[in-house]
Order: C-alpha cells, then structure tokens, then sequence
C-alpha cells in the first residue's frame, strides 16, 4: 500500500513534507476532524489532496473562490487525477450530469461553492456520493468574526449530519483565536485535532514609508530590486493607470484584475510567471493559489481593508525563503481615504431596506412570491432610477447575497465597454473640431486611462454626471464615435443577473437580517481600526503587531522591518553622540546647554547621552550643575 510519502512524490514531485503537513494527513487517514491554521504559501491544499489519493471514494472540496477551485482543478487533471468542479453559470441539468459523473466516473476531487449546498437537491445528490473526506477552504467564512463571512458556510454542518462517519478538515490562512472556536462550533467538528503553524516570516520585513510620490518610491525600490513584485491596487482603472506609469519608466509590468477576459489573465499571468515581465500590478482578484517562490516585494500603494487579507497578499514574497519585503506606501490623505471607501459605505438597517423594497418595486416582484425567479439586471440603471449612492447600493446588495436573500452574478461589468482605435492625438483633433464633445471626452479619458490598450468597461451614468449631461447624450457621442472608427464599443442591456432566493417578505426579511449587517459593520470597522493602529505604529516591531493579531505570542523583535531598522539606527546615533559627549567633557566640565551648543544636538539628544553616562558612572554632576567625567 502506498504511504503519504509516495504519494507526494509521485504526484508532486517533492521529497519531503513541510511542517505540519505530514501529522496533518495522519490524523485525517486516522479519520479524525482537523482545524488547519497555516498562513499563505504554507501548503494547505496537500493536506487534503494526498489523503485523498490514499482512500477509496471522493473527496469533497468546499470554496468560495472561483479561481482558485478552476486554478486547483486543472492543476489535478494535468497530474493525471479526476477532479471536477460546480462553478457558478452551470445550468441545473448540467449540474445533476456532472454528479452522475462524480458517482460512476471513479472522480477523486468535487469541488464546489458553500452556496450549492443551499439547494436540498443538490445535497441529497451529494449523499449518495462515495465521500471520504470533506475539506473546507477559506473556513473563517463560517464566522461572524472573520474578514469574509458568508452564511452559506452554516450550511456545511447539515452535511456534517448527513456524513457522522466521514472526517472534515477546516482548513484558513486567518483566523483569530475567536474566529478558530467559531470554525469547530458552528462546522460541528467532533473533537478537531488543531494544527497551527506559526505567522512569522523571519525573511519577510514588514515596512510602511510615507511617500506623498508614491511612483518615485516605487521606481527607487524596484530599480534597487530587479526581481519579480506584486504591486496591489483597490480598483481597476488604477491597475492599468499605475501598469502604464511604470511601462514609462522602463519597468516590464503587467496587470490583473477581475475585468479581464480568462485569455487575458491567462496570457498576463504567464509572461510574468515566465519572468518577461517584472511586476504584476494587480487588484485582489489576482494571488489565490499562485506560488511563486522568488517575489521579492509586494508594494501596497493604497491601505487594505483589513489585516487578514493584508497578511496573505504580503504573504506572497519570499517563499524561496531568501530576504523579501513587503512595503505599503502611505500619503498625508490615505487614511481618510481608505475610511471613505471602507467604512462610509456600509449600508445601515435604514438604507438596506430602501435598497430591497426598491429591488422589489424594480423588478416587479409581488409580496410573497419570487423564490428562485432569474432576471437580467443592469446595475447602473437601478442606481439611477432611484437615484441611490453606486458604491453604498452595491454594498447592499453584496449583504443581501452574503445572506442568501439574493444571487448576484459574479461574473458583475459595467453597461458599455469601449477601446479607442486612434492615436491620441487623433483624439484631440477630434476635440478641437468638435468642441460640443470635448467636455465628455475629457471626463471618459480622464476616468479610464485603459481605453487606447484594450476593451474597458465604463460606467456611463457615471461619465453623465460628471460630465453634467446625461445619458442618452454619452451614448450618442459613443456612437458618433465608432461611426468615425475612433473606436469600438459594445453595449449590452444589461450587466448582471440577480435571482431571488426567499419569497419577498419586506419587513420580515430585514428584520431577520438586520442583526448580522450591525454585527458586519462593528467587525470592519474593528478590523479597519487595526490597520490604522498598524499604520501609524512607529514604536513597535511590525512582524510583532501582526502575529498578535492572530493570537499568537511573541517575545523577540524581528529586527528587520522598518521600526526595528529606524530603532537599530537611533540607537547607533545616541551610542555616537555618547561617545561625543564623554570626550569633550573629558576637556572641562559643562552643563547640558553648552554640550548642545558645542555638539551641535537638540535638547533631547543632549539629556538622553547625559543619562546614559550618568547611569553607567562614566560622568558626575558638580556641585555648580556641570558634568565632568568620573
């Protein structure tokens, strides 16, 4: 019989576990749950993969991540091993094919989304299945307390009932002490085995620099380290805006973000990959199962939401082991900023109902019917119909569908998508002879950089109002356009799907809701009050700040980010300026302010080196306030 070992090596090409890989893959051939703490790039995938290829039957993969799942997928198929996954778009007959092929096509990997298992049929189909082990991915979805709560994971523990014999592993790269009894509580693992690795990163120096430009501190660090970096973004116009600044400093740099069609990414992610280019500018659509093991920097260029998902996009330098770093750059306004973006759109109680009463009225859906009724949606056109905040209206929704009450498509684009197919200066002649349409030309150059490289969603309402115009008048100009072959644009009617889970109930749903949208609220904004306490810290060890956050303990500085390197170098100051000052009182006794004016230091400098001498009885105090040596 083949061990774990052989496994391994067959399919993977190692010659050795990592720590604590191998103890994991015991416990659950040992059929035992398990809860697995490991940060990224620490092999979690492994722990439920070589398991599985020991045992008869399929193992059972629950994420919520997309990409990743097709990413793993595929990755198990070139190895030569059945794996399948149920990813969003599949049509329900398609659906029931592929879980026939699960039972009789001898597949060793289901994957699928937490929100599957919220349709009894597909679950009932699942029983019939051969399961051996259920391993669920991203499990601090399961809690309120975690950065990504998704209420479809409260569901796995009716599965857990369904298969009492089978093991199920936990598996997260972030999870406070809270979050990790919330995991075991509310998935029903039956006296988990709990496998923590440690966060420190002894090759990873953690630096925040202020840097009001922010392109010149970036040049200067990439300049100094020519190997491959990640530079992370919030959105996607500054992807292709910062991408395209580098380009013109002579940087190789590519992008990434979830507006890019698969051939894209796929092509983008190669050449960086493969090294032709330099950095990947990417949002945090890009990094889930990507393990490249010579990053040397990641730059976040503007505050994450929180420390979680911080850690884990750091967390993708240096996995070759050699000195990496991860650097955030900090301006005078980014905090503000970040607060605007993060905290003053959450939705209250109050404009939650607003926003699905008026979904309701917009969708015509009567009280007490639209379970499981589809229907195209255009974003854009819900917003400006009822004249509702974009950003705060999205967040709405994005509750609503964390709590099951809705289905947005994942697959969310704006209405119109343009490329221009001229030069630049075509375009200003255009300009120039056309004035009527300067002023909306100027806002849609200005708002998407991207649209001379390639097709680019744009928000046409958005063009409208700052542009003071409407709507019909930008899609007319976008027509005029394309007629002249200045560029090509397609529109569709709309840019999303939304389907209903729960009939409609009004007062009754959001009552029922309501308590998880404070609690959401309270955690984010906790959580984004840890990344301001992080960020404006200049006295203690970074590395130290981010493992107690994730409850663990530490008692040694890392010596290598940013506080401890300005430290080590105060200190070498202050031992230079001792040294300074015994010497010239070795020529005559003087008081502190004839020191600072010999020396040349500030009040602090002179009493600090004072005490430091006067503590270690190399200086006296004279009875006329002066200082001589001993």
């Amino acid at each position: 019989m083949d061990q774990p070992l052989d496994i391994l090596k067959k399919y993977w090409s190692f010659t050795s576990f990592r720590q604590p890989q191998e103890q994991i893959i015991q416990a659950v051939l040992e059929g035992k749950d398990t809860f697995v703490l490991m940060p990224t790039g620490g092999g979690k995938s492994v722990c439920f993969q070589v398991p599985a290829m020991l045992t008869k039957g399929i193992c059972l993969v629950i994420s919520p991540l997309v990409a990743l799942m097709k990413d793993q997928v595929q990755n198990l198929q070139k190895k030569g091993i059945k794996a399948i996954a149920l990813t969003g778009g599949i049509k329900t007959d398609e659906v029931s094919t592929l879980l026939d092929n699960c039972k009789f096509g001898n597949y060793k990997f289901l994957y699928l989304s937490p929100e599957r298992l919220q349709s009894d049929w597909v679950v009932e189909r699942i029983k019939e299945l051969p399961v051996s082990l259920v391993a669920v991915d991203e499990a601090h979805c399961v809690s309120q307390w975690g950065h990504d709560f998704r209420p479809a994971y409260l569901k796995i523990a009716d599965l857990k009932a369904h298969l009492p014999d089978v093991p199920f592993m936990a598996l997260t790269a972030s999870a406070t002490a809270r979050v990790q009894q919330d995991v075991i509580t509310h998935l029903s693992l039956n006296e988990p085995i709990v496998f923590k690795k440690s966060f420190y990163r002894e090759n990873l120096a953690y630096f925040v620099v202020r840097a009001e430009d922010k392109l010149y501190r970036m040049k200067q660090v990439l300049d100094k380290y020519r190997e491959p970096a990640i530079i992370y973004v919030r959105n996607r116009r500054a992807c292709h805006e910062t991408a395209r600044q580098l380009q013109s400093l002579g940087f190789r740099a590519t992008y990434y973000h979830g507006g890019l069609t698969t051939r894209e990414k796929e092509t983008n992610m190669r050449l960086w990959l493969e090294e032709k280019e330099q950095v990947m500018v990417a949002t945090n659509a890009f990094g889930m199962g990507i393990d490249k093991p010579n990053v040397r920097m990641v730059i976040h260029i503007q505050l994450p939401e929180n420390l979680e998902s911080y850690y884990q996009e750091a967390g993708r330098a240096g996995r070759d082991g050699n000195k990496a770093f991860a650097l955030l750059l900090l301006a005078g306004n980014d905090m503000a900023t970040a607060r605007s973006q993060y905290l003053e759109v959450l939705p209250d109680r109050h404009f939650l109902k607003e926003v699905y009463s008026r979904l309701n009225s917009y969708l015509q859906i009567p009280y007490g019917e639209g379970i499981n009724e589809s229907f195209p949606f255009s974003f854009n056109h819900f917003c400006t119909r009822y004249k509702l905040p974009p950003a705060k209206a999205y967040a709405a929704l994005q509750f609503l569908d964390r709590q099951g009450i809705i289905s947005l498509s994942n697959e969310f684009t704006e209405k119109v998508s343009v490329k221009f197919v001229v030069p630049g200066r075509e375009v200003i002649r255009y300009m120039s002879l056309n004035p009527a349409d300067e002023g909306m030309l100027q806002v849609l150059l200005r708002s998407y950089p991207g649209v001379f490289d390639l097709e680019t969603a744009i928000n046409v309402a958005g063009i409208a109002a700052k542009a003071k115009t409407d709507v019909q008048q930008v899609m007319q100009l976008l027509a005029r356009l394309q007629k002249r072959e200045i560029i090509t644009y397609s529109a569709s009617g709309n840019d999303s799907s939304l389907t209903f889970n729960e009939v409609r109930e009004d007062e009754l749903t959001i009552n029922r809701i309501a308590k998880f949208l404070e609690q959401q609220n309270n955690n984010k904004a906790l959580q984004f009050d840890a990344v301001l306490q992080y960020v404006t810290n200049t006295q203690r060890c970074r590395s130290r700040i981010l493992l107690e956050y994730f409850d663990e303990n530490v008692t040694a500085d890392c010596d290598i980010c940013s506080v401890c390197v300005e430290k080590s170098r105060k200190d070498t100051d202050i031992a230079e300026i001792t040294s300074y000052v015994l010497q010239l009182l070795k020529a005559m006794p003087l008081d502190s302010r004839q020191i600072e004016e010999q020396l040349g230091l500030t009040p602090e400098q002179a009493i600090q080196a004072i005490r430091l001498l006067l503590d270690n009885n190399k200086i006296k105090n004279t009875t006329n306030n002066k200082y001589t040596v001993v």
